[in-house]
């Protein structure tokens, strides 16, 4: 399969999705469209979720437009019910599930003493709370079909940023819950492991307001002296680690963040 698209004529990790299910999140756009390309260009079926139907619509229109197969689901993260019907939904659609890519995120930055509890709480809702409960639903038939989890964290859950405390601090916990799902389910025929970007070009990143009175040399600190981590490398990464080839990846949370934290 030959399916265009940003980052379509890359050389990929090599890894096959045929005759895999994935769901994917976040794919209206940015890492979750370049993840559901990329699974469908490996000859994976997508689920794709987010809450902008327009967003997702484009993205089902280019896998669709070169042969591949994507459904569209839109629903609101921050609620675990919608969580669960997204599972339930997804098995639906594509009659199974080998493997579910947590890619949605949001991030805001603000100064910690004005960050409205609003922020706070959709961050987490969003970025670690909504994660756990599509794992909790998803576990029982990916350990059936031996298949795999692949979260999103950030290179923001291993060194201090300043003015996005929650989006650290869910990206900390969201690491933390990788490992310890997989070491919960050690023993089982499941693969559960995440990436860790640093700074990319995404419309996520391209919507950050700053708040006044910020330091920037406190964030550019964090900016990475290589610049950006490129978009379609992450999804690959991605795409790798939730295919039948990354076998001997468990609990891992693998860096890509151009050197950020290597010191």
């Amino acid at each position: 399969m030959d399916v265009s698209g940003s980052g379509a004529n890359r050389n990929a990790m090599r890894c096959s999705h045929e005759g895999k299910a994935s769901i994917v999140t976040g794919a209206a756009g940015g890492l979750g469209r370049e993840v559901g390309l990329a699974i469908a260009r490996a000859g994976g079926e997508v689920f794709l979720v987010d809450r902008n139907p327009e967003g997702l619509a484009q993205t089902q229109a280019l896998i669709g437009e070169a042969g591949g197969r994507a459904h569209v689901h839109v629903a609101d993260l921050s609620d675990p019910d919608a969580c669960r019907r997204v599972v339930e939904a997804g098995r639906a659609a594509m009659g199974g599930i080998d493997s579910l890519c947590n890619v949605a995120g949001v991030i805001f930055f603000a100064h910690a003493t004005e960050m409205s509890a609003e922020q706070w709480h959709k961050t987490l809702a969003i970025n670690l709370s909504a994660p756990f409960f599509l794992c909790q639903a998803a576990i029982p038939h990916l350990i059936e079909r031996k298949g795999a989890i692949v979260n999103v964290a950030s290179s923001a859950a291993f060194v201090g940023q300043a003015y996005v405390a929650a989006y650290a601090a869910s990206k900390a916990g969201l690491a933390h819950l990788t490992r310890s799902l997989a070491m919960e389910y050690v023993r089982a025929p499941i693969r559960i492991n995440a990436v860790a970007p640093g700074g990319m070009a995404t419309p996520m990143g391209a919507t950050v307001s700053m708040p006044e009175g910020i330091d920037m040399t406190l964030v550019e600190r964090f900016s990475g002296m290589r610049g950006f981590v490129e978009v379609p490398d992450v999804a690959d990464m991605i795409c790798y680690l939730a295919s039948d080839a990354a076998q001997g990846f468990h609990g891992s949370v693998i860096n890509m963040d151009a050197g950020i934290t290597a010191g």
